[in-house]
Parts: structure tokens; C-alpha cells; sequence
């Protein structure tokens, strides 16, 4: 199933939907919880999609691609690099992303997203797949001017419009060998598996479950294969998972 949140022509209130083919079917309702068919249906080019939730926290991985080819290390990080992002960072497809005048250089960062959909805490790596809701794609857009020099992230990943996600939660997904892809002004630059993963789904969300609790909402950034590149004013960049679709946006 193929969850959305989108407005409808000039109408600005926001809609939550089912996706099915060439047809957005209005819900209302919590979709973690309870939820019921309105009745209204409309085809998908009468709407504009948002980010498809509003999220309750963004936890995003570092470094955790092997460059294809790169041998697997024979240990993993006893503590994964982890860092937040702001809610004020999330945009949906086709919004833009915006470079501040103070940032001279942004990376794009195509990823999977998992989203939560019951509160974890204290869970084990098998358990994990019974809290995940459903998988989005999420561009992780980064300023490393702004990387602190002693490792501390957050500020570099932090700005407005720095978090696009979209542009459906798809509930069903084999993660076995999904392709994550990035799309910059018509040129692959981006193109991983997630076999190529270091520190796994259900080991990130065990991990970060046994500090803290996750909750329903929470999206977490899984990690950008190889081939991030830098953007400016007037590029287009489009995160691609074929089973989900594409994430598209315009940089100024």
C-alpha cells in the first residue's frame, strides 16, 4: 500500500490518500493506527504531492555505504555515527531546495527511509521488521562547511528545506537488494544496492531502540551509497527507488 499527503488544485488544505495506479483515494484518520476511505478519489495530475507525513523525529546514519568493490570490514562500529535532523528540514517532490547565501557548496545524498510505526524500545535485531510501517525515499542534503571539525554533523544537515521525502510511504517492500539511485541534471550519479549496507536496517533500528525509544513517525535515514555530488542554483535532482518512485527537486 502506497500512502501520500497532498492538496488538490488551488486548494490548500492537506489530504491524506491511498495510491493506487493513477488514482489518489482520500482517507482520514491516523494511518498508524486507525484509518477509513472518505469516499473521494482523485487522478493523480489533479494533485500535488507533500512530504508524505509529518514526521516525529529524522535520525539519519553516516558513512554506512561500501564503495562497490570495497571489502566489508571485519568488525562493525561499536558506536554508529548517528545525527538529527529538524522537522523544519522536511519538503515533499517537486518543492524546492534552497541554498542560504552563507553556504558556499551543498551535497545531495539519495537514500532509503524507514519509517516507525509503533513505539520500540528495547528491541532485538530480529524484532525490528514488526515496527517498521513502510519505506519513503529521502535526499539528505548536507552543507559540510558546516561539519563542527570535530566530527558533529548536525548543523551541516540542518538548514530549511535540507530533508526532501517522498514522494508515497510504500508499506511492502523487499529489502534485500533495493537499487538507490540519484538523477543530477540528467546524469547518474548515485547507483547502490542495499546489500552494499554496513551497518544493517534491523541493527540501526536495535540500536538506536536500545537508547532510546523510537516512535511512531520517527524516519530514519539509512545512508547514501557512493557518488553524492554537489548542487547549485538551477540543478535538478531526482532520488530514485524504482518501488517506490521518484523525489524530484529543484535547487535555487
Amino acid at each position: 500500500m502506497n500512502f501520500a499527503r497532498f492538496t488538490v488544485g488551488r486548494d490548500k488544505d492537506e489530504r491524506a490518500g491511498v495510491v493506487t495506479n493513477e488514482t489518489v483515494k482520500e482517507i482520514r484518520g491516523d494511518i498508524f493506527t486507525e484509518w477509513e476511505y472518505t469516499g473521494n478519489t482523485f487522478a493523480v495530475e489533479q494533485v500535488r504531492f507533500l512530504a508524505p507525513l509529518v514526521p516525529h523525529s529524522i535520525i539519519g546514519i553516516g558513512a554506512n555505504y561500501l564503495a562497490p568493490g570495497q571489502a566489508r570490514p571485519e568488525t562493525l562500529p561499536e558506536i554508529p555515527v548517528f545525527f538529527f535532523k529538524p522537522l523544519t528540514s522536511v519538503i515533499g517532490t517537486d518543492e524546492d531546495i534552497v541554498i542560504p547565501p552563507s553556504i558556499d557548496e551543498v551535497k545531495f545524498e539519495s537514500e532509503l527511509a524507514v519509517i516507525i510505526g509503533k513505539e520500540a524500545y528495547q528491541i532485538k535485531e530480529s524484532e525490528v521488521s514488526d515496527y517498521i510501517f513502510g519505506y519513503t525515499i529521502g535526499n539528505d542534503v548536507t552543507a559540510p562547511q558546516y561539519f563542527h571539525p570535530d566530527g558533529h554533523w548536525t548543523v551541516g544537515k540542518s538548514f530549511k528545506t535540507f530533508t526532501p521525502l517522498g514522494p508515497v510511504i510504500k508499506t511492502d517492500l523487499d529489502l534485500a537488494n533495493i537499487r538507490i539511485q540519484a538523477i543530477h541534471n540528467g546524469e547518474m550519479k548515485q547507483d547502490g544496492t542495499t546489500d552494499l549496507m554496513i551497518i544493517s536496517i534491523p541493527r540501526m533500528i536495535a540500536y538506536l531502540a536500545n537508547v532510546f525509544p523510537l516512535m511512531p513517525g520517527d524516519v530514519i535515514l539509512t545512508g547514501a551509497p557512493t557518488g553524492a555530488d554537489f548542487l547549485k542554483k538551477g540543478d535538478v535532482i531526482e532520488c530514485t527507488i524504482e518501488e517506490i518512485g521518484v523525489l524530484r527537486n529543484k535547487v535555487r
